[in-house]
């Protein structure tokens, strides 16, 4: 089987999402880390969790051709959360050990241990960051990227300002002093239609999400629901991830 490699120079959609990739970078300094090891605000390695998604793929492609290329050149460490009901049950882990090897990337395979009958999307996601977590600190990965984009931050802000009554969407970049880890989601200005067009342009588009309880999720009734409001406001999407990343920045500012 031939492995899907994106790699530069990439058409004008590649250029826009690496563009977009890098102005996030830029922006929200991912790569300065606080928990950093060696008395540095630089990390010297950088974890990517690898469902094996378009997302995760997308990012991953991206951070691989954007390190060392003006940002400084970390070791990269892809992490992949297996199980029979995770989020990427349905990607082969040869496929994903083949495009690491491929791009040179460390693979590191975490096994979660979910059942059917105490199945539920909270539950998952705790278990999947804290295997991910203790994953990227054992290869002194203390910054973790993610692969949330532009849509998944929209669907947090209505969930949150819906459900708690918070404006508050997936922050570009976070630290978790508990765990001793920052996640960043250098995809966060990039739409989830570019992305899918991307990576069937790049021949990496697939279905991988098996998880029963994720196909009528809360996340995914939102989704529907922003469909419906993009009906009557065709820009409702972009200009609320606007507006959720400059309320954010406000409130960040004024801690």
């Amino acid at each position: 089987m031939e492995l899907p490699i994106a790699r530069p120079p990439w058409t004008g959609l590649g250029k826009k999402i690496e563009s977009a990739t890098r102005k996030a970078l830029y922006d929200y300094k991912m790569l300065e880390d606080p928990l950093a090891t060696m008395n540095s605000s630089q990390p010297t390695a950088l974890a990517v969790a690898l469902s094996g998604g378009k997302d995760s793929l997308a990012l991953l492609f991206m951070l691989k051709a954007i390190l060392g290329r003006g940002f400084p050149l970390l070791d990269l460490h892809a992490i992949h959360v297996s199980g029979a009901y995770t989020c990427g049950a349905g990607v082969s882990l040869d496929y994903l050990r083949g495009i690491c090897e491929k791009l040179e990337v460390n693979f590191i395979v975490k096994e979660a241990h979910q059942k059917l009958e105490d199945l539920e999307c909270y539950s998952c996601s705790r278990t999947r960051r804290t295997l991910l977590f203790e994953a990227a600190k054992e290869v002194n990965a203390t910054t973790i990227a993610f692969g949330h984009h532009r849509d998944d931050h929209v669907q947090t802000l209505l969930m949150n300002l819906l459900h708690k009554g918070e404006f508050a969407g997936n922050l570009p970049k976070i630290t978790m002093h508990d765990y001793g880890v920052t996640i960043i989601r250098p995809l966060i200005y990039i739409s989830e239609q570019e992305i899918k067009s991307f990576a069937k342009q790049q021949n990496f588009l697939r279905i991988t999400c098996q998880c029963p309880v994720g196909q009528n999720s809360m996340r995914k009734q939102v989704d529907n629901l922003m469909n419906d409001i993009e009906n009557l406001f065709p820009n409702a999407r972009a200009n609320l991830a606007s507006a959720g990343l400059l309320y954010g920045s406000t409130k960040a500012s004024q801690k």
